[in-house]
């Protein structure tokens, strides 16, 4: 025989020929010939290579473990000492009864949505077995469960459980953005080739026609857009599309608002950034402008001169009806002239204005 001590905290098991005698808690025992005592520290995980089935048979060590059964629906949160621990899923636990406190919490996990039975600060630690999304705010979401519209998600953090069942969030930008429609070639009424820039702003109005019911809702933006300004552009000549390019915008508004409002979509605003003309249309462009400004230069050339002759036939009125104005008119010019003169040389006997007159007259004669 042989004595065997068990301390506090630890469990013996007395086996013979592979099986289970008796179990051991603390104290000193003697053991038989043929008998050996395995130790277990119930501060560890349990850990034995024992048929659990046939341990629990024996109630002494019933008494010393707590067994944990999980459905596949449920996870076990475990706390020890109050404090998180682990996550069991789906399968059978078992724990010493030692000096750690244990605390289980069952979580039915059937459904989608996470009750408010978890605190959201457990949701980090349990993240294996969580889904999160993440609405911004300037977003809106869809969320499908099984592959069906269940709601819409304003912005802000959703959390699900994994299960069997599946969970898609689709996400749209909620602000304005804008739309680029770029060289576009396109023939005016009268065969003219021009290519068109195209610019528009648009805003989801319905988030459900655009996601749910609508494919790539861009793009069909993109096209109507696009049609309708070859339709407009295709209806007109070059000229009266070069007199009413501001009614394109008009145009495309009424024209795509219909098919806009089944997209789930608002087209705010739009406008033509350019037209740009082949080589030869613009060459003649070109010379129709330098002919139409020449004949403007000329007509306010003739308005000028015409303005001028009436000054001066305003101002020969004047001196010849008051000799005193023609006098000081005289004496102006003699001024200007005498200005642009060196030197001049005068003989006595007149007056001196009447010299200079003189003198002037027959310069110019």
């Amino acid at each position: 025989m042989k004595n065997v001590t068990i301390i506090k905290n630890q469990v013996g098991l007395v086996v013979r020929k592979g099986a289970i005698e008796r179990v051991l808690s603390e104290g000193n025992y003697w053991i038989g010939f043929g008998r050996s005592v395995e130790k277990y520290d119930m501060a560890r995980p349990y850990s034995t290579p024992y048929d659990l089935d046939v341990l629990l048979q024996n109630e002494a060590f019933r008494s010393l473990v707590t067994v944990i059964d999980v459905a596949e629906h449920e996870l076990i949160i475990v706390l020890v000492n109050n404090h998180f621990n682990t996550v069991l899923k789906a399968g059978r636990y078992v724990y010493w009864n030692g000096l750690a406190a244990y605390t289980f919490r069952r979580v039915n996990i059937e459904d989608v949505f996470i009750g408010a039975d978890i605190e959201p600060q457990l949701y980090e630690k349990m993240a294996a077995y969580i889904r999160i999304s993440r609405i911004e705010s300037f977003e809106k979401g869809l969320l499908y469960i099984d592959r069906k519209l269940h709601s819409i998600l304003e912005p802000g953090e959703y959390y699900f459980w994994k299960n069997s069942q599946s969970v898609e969030v689709c996400k749209a930008d909620m602000r304005q953005l804008p739309l680029e429609i770029n060289g576009q070639e396109i023939l005016t009424k009268d065969k003219a080739q021009l290519r068109v820039n195209f610019s528009a702003t648009y805003q989801i109005s319905d988030i459900v026609k655009a996601l749910n019911e609508n494919k790539e809702y861009e793009k069909q933006l993109y096209v109507l857009i696009q049609l309708s300004i070859r339709n407009f552009i295709s209806s007109l000549t070059f000229d009266q599309l070069m007199e009413n390019k501001s009614g394109m915008v008009d145009f495309v508004l009424s024209d795509t608002r219909e098919v806009c409002h089944k997209l789930g979509l608002e087209i705010i605003n739009c406008g033509l950034k350019d037209i740009i003309l082949p080589g030869e249309i613009r060459d003649i462009m070109n010379q129709v402008l330098v002919a139409e400004k020449k004949a403007q230069a000329n007509i306010i050339a003739r308005r000028e001169e015409t303005a001028s002759t009436r000054s001066m036939l305003n101002t020969a009125k004047l001196l010849e009806d008051n000799a005193m104005l023609m006098k000081l008119k005289e004496m102006e010019y003699l001024e200007k002239i005498a200005d642009k003169v060196h030197s001049i040389s005068l003989n006595g006997g007149h007056q001196l204005l009447d010299q200079l007159k003189t003198v002037f007259s027959r310069n110019n004669d």
